[in-house]
């Protein structure tokens, strides 16, 4: 009684139902070099901002341990 699925039995429509997709071709366009702009732009944005969340870290943490040897130093005269 193998006559294959219930689909296999019932459908007798040919067609597949999803259209195979159309590749895309990869970078020519001159949108695609308008995202690569783009995405080089938010890369030095992003890099720039970077930086400066370390050096603002950096200076905080310094002023924070300063603040603190000054409190320890003043109590231990």
């Amino acid at each position: 009684m193998d006559n294959g699925s219930w689909a296999d039995q019932w459908d007798t429509n040919t067609a597949d139902p999803l259209p195979p997709q159309k590749s895309s071709k990869s970078g020519g366009g001159a949108a695609a070099k308008m995202v690569g702009k783009g995405l080089g732009k938010t890369k030095a944005a992003a890099s720039t901002g970077v930086k400066k969340v370390k050096e603002g870290t950096s200076v905080g943490l310094r002023w924070i341990k300063d603040k603190y040897q000054k409190k320890t130093t003043a109590q231990k005269h």
